[in-house]
């Protein structure tokens, strides 16, 4: 358990290192809710981004962020509608980050998700 958190953890690290890098501001990091988490809040231009962090090997099971089913999805709908009441006035949208962890190569799918 303690190294899927780590995989996890430097995961997100370097998701968020990447989206400094285009220029995105990290605003928050595990943002939590008690419906569940959101791994990075930040902002690119005007619009609030919700990221969903897929660490893992890319391998004969495809990408990390392959394994973001419905359900998944459904529970980052509903995260996306609770974030929003507490930014009623901003544009938002859900990405998916793909870390390969033997290469730390970076895959970003923007607007992924529809949020509603």
């Amino acid at each position: 358990m303690a190294r899927h958190l780590d995989l996890g953890r430097s995961g997100e690290d370097r998701a968020a290192k990447y989206l400094q890098s285009i220029g995105y501001r990290i605003i928050e990091r595990n943002k939590r809710y008690p419906l569940g988490e959101i791994d990075i809040v930040a902002k690119d231009g005007s619009s609030l981004v919700l990221v969903e962090v897929k660490a893992g090997r890319t391998g004969k099971y495809g990408y990390a962020f392959e394994r973001v089913g419905t359900q998944k999805k459904q529970k980052l709908r509903n995260l996306a509608r609770r974030f929003s009441q507490e930014h009623p006035k901003a544009v938002h949208r859900i990405d998916l980050i793909n870390v390969d962890s033997a290469t730390d190569e970076v895959l970003h799918i923007p607007n992924a998700v529809q949020s509603f």
